[in-house]
């Protein structure tokens, strides 16, 4: 299995940093795990304004040439996994920026002239690590859960893609967080994962 890891933190101090070096530790440790690739978005200088225009066509950003490199790792991978923290109940704007972008009409989907079109990005998996300062159920009950709507409904299922997994960790600067323990969890999770 290829696995391709999408970070999107911009300080390598911090306990996001922690959970990516527990998935590359997990991950290498997996013998299902054939190969490991880490996207650190804000590290690779990834441009997250969306721009289209007259000149560049929002239906043409599937052959968009700044982006076919990431075009590329999205496809050579069978599992994804980003990793990100929850800021104003949401992904960051470089993560979303990134969405905005990639997940193109023509690349990750196409119109079919149904309700909905036809997923072109199936037979992927994907995890999602989201960590915030918050309580873990304040996303659910305040938010009604909207960011898992927008991550797993309106994004993955969208472009074919089924088999979504959530790690939804609150209270990440507090002791009540176990930061240690979720970390374990997480490096566990990767070293079984199949």
């Amino acid at each position: 299995m290829k696995t391709l890891i999408i970070y999107t933190h911009p300080n390598h101090k911090s306990l996001s940093y922690s959970f990516l070096e527990k998935v590359v530790q997990g991950s290498n440790e997996n013998t299902h795990i054939s190969e490991i690739k880490v996207l650190d978005l804000y590290e690779d200088g990834f441009d997250p304004v969306l721009v289209f225009n007259k000149e560049k066509r929002r239906r043409d950003m599937y052959k968009e040439p700044k982006l076919e490199k990431y075009r590329e790792l999205l496809l050579w991978a069978d599992k994804w996994v980003f990793i990100y923290p929850i800021w104003w109940g949401r992904p960051p704007a470089m993560l979303l920026g990134f969405i905005d972008q990639l997940f193109a009409s023509n690349f990750a989907y196409r119109d079919n002239g149904k309700l909905l079109p036809e997923g072109l990005l199936k037979g992927r998996s994907v995890v999602c690590i989201s960590l915030m300062k918050g309580p873990t159920f304040y996303p659910l009950f305040l938010l009604n859960n909207a960011h898992k709507a927008l991550m797993k409904k309106a994004l993955f299922s969208y472009v074919g893609i089924k088999k979504v997994k959530f790690f939804e960790f609150g209270y990440m600067e507090s002791p009540k967080g176990k930061q240690e323990k979720k970390l374990e969890l997480i490096y566990r999770y990767f070293k079984s994962i199949s």
